[in-house]
C-alpha cells in the first residue's frame, strides 16, 4: 500500500461512514478496484482509520458527551454490538472482510430493504424528537439493529437509523444518536483489532494509518454536516437506489 492508497481509502471512509451505504463495504470494494492484495494490515487499516470518523463526531458533538443521561443510553445501545462483535470477531476478520461477494449481496439487499422501509414508514405524532429523550428500550432495540452491521455491506448507519425510525424516533434525533453511538462502537472495534494485530504493524504502516485517519477526519466532518442538512428535507430512498446501483455495477463489471 502507498500513501495515495491511504488517502483514497481515507476519503472513502470519511465520506461513507455516516451515510447509510456501508463504509466497510465501500472500503473493501475500493481496495479491490485499487488492486490491493488481501492482507492482515489492509483489514486492520480499514478498521483503524475509523478513528478519524470517531474524532469528527466528538468534535461536532463534544458538549453532548458530558450528558450522563445520554451517555447511559448510548452504553445500553452499544452492549448488543459489543457482545455479538466480540463473539464473531475472528469470523468477520478472517472471512467476511475479504469477501466482496458478501459485500455486494449486502449492499443490494440492504438497498431494497431501505427503499421498502421508507415507502411504508409513517412517523408517529408522539415520536421522540431529541436523542436525550430516547428510552432505554428504544436504545437497546437500536443496538440490536446495529449488531447486524457486523456483516460487511449492511451499514451500521442504515441499521441504526432504520431501527430507530421503526422504534418511534424522529429522523433527525435518530441520525444524531447514530452518530454518537458510532464513537463507542468504532472505538471498541478499532481498539480490539489493534490489540490483536499491533505486533505486525511496521513503522511505515504507522505513517499510512495516520494519513488515512487524518483524511477520514476531515471528510467525515463534511459528511456529518451534509447528512444533518439532508435528513431535514429528504428520505433515504436515494441512498437505497445508490446501494443497488453500486452492487450491480461492481458485480457485473468487476466480479464477473
Amino acid at each position: 500500500m502507498h500513501f495515495i492508497h491511504a488517502i483514497i481509502l481515507g476519503i472513502v471512509e470519511g465520506a461513507t461512514e455516516f451515510l447509510p451505504v456501508s463504509s466497510t463495504g465501500h472500503l473493501i470494494l475500493t481496495s479491490r478496484l485499487l488492486g490491493l492484495p488481501d492482507s492482515t494490515f489492509l483489514s486492520t487499516f480499514e478498521i483503524a482509520i475509523q478513528c478519524g470518523a470517531i474524532l469528527a463526531v466528538v468534535a461536532l458533538y463534544l458538549p453532548r458527551f458530558f450528558n450522563w443521561t445520554l451517555i447511559k443510553k448510548l452504553i445500553v445501545a452499544f452492549l448488543p454490538t459489543a457482545v455479538i462483535g466480540f463473539t464473531v470477531y475472528p469470523l468477520v476478520k478472517s472471512y467476511l472482510l475479504t469477501n466482496p461477494y458478501i459485500v455486494v449481496i449486502s449492499l443490494f439487499v440492504g438497498g431494497i430493504a431501505l427503499i421498502v422501509f421508507e415507502i411504508f414508514h409513517r412517523e408517529r405524532p408522539d415520536a421522540v424528537s431529541r436523542p436525550e429523550d430516547i428510552t432505554y428500550t428504544q436504545a437497546f432495540a437500536i443496538g440490536i439493529f446495529q449488531s447486524i452491521a457486523v456483516i460487511p455491506g449492511v451499514s451500521r448507519s442504515a441499521a441504526t437509523i432504520v431501527g430507530g425510525l421503526a422504534s418511534g424516533i424522529r429522523r433527525l434525533a435518530i441520525v444524531e444518536f447514530s452518530f454518537m453511538l458510532a464513537v463507542p462502537t468504532m472505538a471498541a472495534a478499532t481498539g480490539l483489532d489493534l490489540l490483536k494485530s499491533y505486533k505486525s504493524i511496521t513503522t511505515s504502516d504507522i505513517g499510512l494509518l495516520l494519513v488515512g485517519t487524518a483524511v477520514s477526519f476531515v471528510v467525515a466532518l463534511v459528511a456529518l454536516k451534509f447528512l444533518i442538512h439532508y435528513v431535514r428535507r429528504f428520505t433515504f430512498i436515494p441512498f437505497g437506489v445508490y446501494r443497488i446501483v453500486v452492487a450491480l455495477l461492481f458485480f457485473f463489471l468487476v466480479l464477473r
